[in-house]
């Protein structure tokens, strides 16, 4: 067993360490969120219908918005889960990936709380691991009631061609130039980014949009594997105008609007197979390591942040996946869904008086201002946390284990 003093080591969006102690506690600050937000609406809390627990399988299950939604169905719902994940586990004294401690901390519960609770550590978009989950959820499951899918990658391997691909952050046709936070200098610059090329659109497409899912969805259905009324459900993200030149239009949304139409395809193939659903979950825009490497994006988010706290309307990753359950997915519950068949968790960030304030703020941002009229000071400290530095009541100047069990 290895202890050592664990300090963050951060540049920009890539912080090479990580508190098991911090993680930890993050994840038991999630675990009470959704305990207290538990179901008092579906009869038989942790029943699917009245007929026994509900079983989630969750691919990209240790960290963000995954993360979340396995907490939810275990800690609401009493939920046996299978996370799927790719993480690294400490080494001597190097310490793990924040997602391997979060898993620990979570299985920890799991397991002291009586639920399921297994995990597949590897490559999500290989034939191996969906072998292996197959497998795994068979054996612990029986079958799954509900798919989540949350992964993040900037690149993706096609498991029967061989082929590589890698995503790309570019606009789509005509350079973007726009305002962004320097995370290392702390300074609003202009960045410029040139528009991408066919072949970084195709491999953005490649790694996120709807093809592994589609796999996976294939190699569920041929073991038999999803319950009647099953449920499959992506996470995506489209954001206001302002964000849209890099993202929405960008090879980004590109991507998902490949996932979105991936999903109603499978849909149909659902209903027609087991009666069930898969739609998209279009959620709010939250601080992840993946976010903070897009341009303009930890900018607006902490612009975003400081007005939805404001106006008592801010939701993190816990919040929105306690309101996807009790709205949406849980046991007993009918999906409210837009026009193009998605739920909309992102309708309180999008709401009009939100996005006005934005759009009138923008503008005026400098370096002399930023910090006052933006929450950049709590978007830093919402960055540690994903690594589990500055949350509180953890002793940072004392030695910690570094070894955790999944």
């Amino acid at each position: 067993m290895a202890t050592a003093v664990v300090e963050p080591r951060i540049r920009g969006f890539i912080c090479t360490t990580a508190h098991p102690a911090g993680c930890a506690s993050n994840v038991n600050a999630q675990i009470q969120v959704a305990q207290s937000a538990r179901s008092v609406q579906a009869g038989q809390v942790g029943q699917k219908n009245g007929a026994g627990p509900l079983r989630v399988l969750v691919i990209g299950a240790s960290t963000g918005y995954g993360l979340a939604a396995r907490i939810a169905a275990g800690a609401m719902y009493e939920a046996g889960t299978v996370g799927v994940f790719f993480e690294r586990e400490s080494s001597g004294t190097r310490c793990g990936t924040p997602g391997f401690y979060n898993t620990a901390a979570y299985h920890r519960y799991a397991t002291e709380s009586g639920l399921v609770s297994a995990n597949v550590n590897g490559d999500a978009y290989s034939h191996e691991i969906k072998q292996k989950t197959v497998e795994l959820v068979a054996s612990r499951l029986g079958q799954v009631d509900l798919v989540v899918y949350s992964l993040a990658s900037p690149k993706r391997t096609d498991p029967d061609t061989g082929e590589t691909y890698q995503s790309v952050l570019s606009p789509i046709g005509e350079t973007y130039v726009g305002k962004t936070v320097d995370l290392n200098r702390e300074v609003i610059n202009e960045v410029t980014v040139e528009p991408a090329t066919e072949e970084g659109i195709r491999g953005t497409v490649g790694v996120m949009g709807g093809d592994d899912l589609n796999l996976w969805c294939e190699a569920l259905l041929d073991a038999g594997l999803l319950a009647d009324g099953a449920r499959i459900v992506p996470f995506s993200y489209i954001g206001p105008a302002l964000t849209w030149p890099i993202y929405r239009s960008g090879t980004i949304g590109r991507a998902k609007e490949h996932l979105e139409q991936t999903t109603k395809a499978i849909d149909g193939r659902l209903r027609s197979s087991v009666g069930g659903r898969a739609m998209v979950s279009v959620n709010k825009a939250v601080i992840t390591q993946a976010s903070a490497a897009i341009p303009v994006v930890p900018l607006y988010i902490s612009l975003l942040y400081r007005i939805m706290r404001e106006r008592g309307l801010h939701e993190d990753p816990i919040h929105q996946m306690v309101r996807l359950f009790n709205d949406h997915i849980g046991p007993g519950r009918t999906p409210a869904l837009d026009g193009e068949d998605r739920i909309r968790l992102d309708d309180l960030e999008l709401v009009g008086p939100v996005q006005r304030e934005i759009d009138s703020v923008w503008p005026t941002i400098t370096t002399d201002n930023f910090r006052v009229l933006t929450d950049y000071d709590a978007y830093k400290r919402g960055f540690r946390q994903l690594f589990g530095f500055e949350v509180d009541g953890v002793a940072y100047d004392e030695p910690v284990e570094l070894e955790a069990e999944i």
